[in-house]
């Protein structure tokens, strides 16, 4: 499996693109632009199974109706954030100069932490909530990566003054659950570079004198 990410929107939300050498791809986080998405997989002769969700506010789902119409593929949320695709209140789309983000429902909700296997991609869901009460991160052992949303970035964490954000929460996540996976793991974050969970233990100035 390989990756790549494909900033969207005025906010440059990272989508991420996880693909196989069959060509078939799980999308996660399509935030906006989704014809700009479109022309990309089709230029890489990629074959998308689903689309994924580290949570649901509006600059990582904006283009999901359009993905899922598309190429007639499941979406993917946290049960915590079922009914925000649909809601700019809750999405936060209404509370910043953007237009109103209404989404479908999503075809499946993640219930619990555990293994799934999703258009033939294998990987362990978290439950990383904090900057959302629905946030999840998607780790693939086997790559050595998690795709962290907007818990983790390089030398930051998510902002928790959106409407279900909590700081405590969110550092505990982070702590219980990314700061446990080998040190070496890649993080993909939802704005911003890649980073390592080794790097962020040792620089990151918001996870510092944390207790649990």
């Amino acid at each position: 499996m390989n990756w790549f990410p494909v900033p969207l929107g005025g906010i440059q939300a990272n989508c991420y693109i996880l693909h196989r050498e069959d060509r078939s791809c799980l999308i996660v986080d399509p935030g906006e632009e989704g014809k700009k998405l479109i022309r990309i997989l089709t230029e890489k002769k990629l074959v998308p199974t689903a689309i994924i969700l580290t949570h649901a506010h509006f600059d990582h789902i904006g283009a999901v109706d359009d993905i899922r119409d598309h190429y007639k593929i499941p979406v993917y949320v946290h049960k915590a954030e079922a009914k925000w695709l649909g809601d700019p209140s809750l999405n936060g789309s209404e509370l910043f100069p953007v237009q109103s983000i209404r989404v479908r429902e999503a075809d499946h909700l993640f219930e619990k932490e555990g293994q799934f296997e999703i258009g033939g991609f294998q990987f362990t869901l978290f439950e990383t909530p904090g900057h959302s009460p629905g946030g999840v991160s998607f780790y693939f052992s086997d790559k050595g990566l998690v795709v962290a949303g907007d818990s983790l970035f390089m030398g930051s964490i998510g902002r928790t003054d959106l409407p279900g954000g909590n700081e405590k929460v969110l550092l505990k996540s982070i702590h219980s659950k990314l700061l446990t996976l080998p040190e070496d793991t890649i993080v993909l974050p939802g704005h911003g570079p890649a980073t390592t969970i080794g790097d962020e233990m040792d620089s990151n100035p918001f996870l510092n004198g944390f207790g649990m």
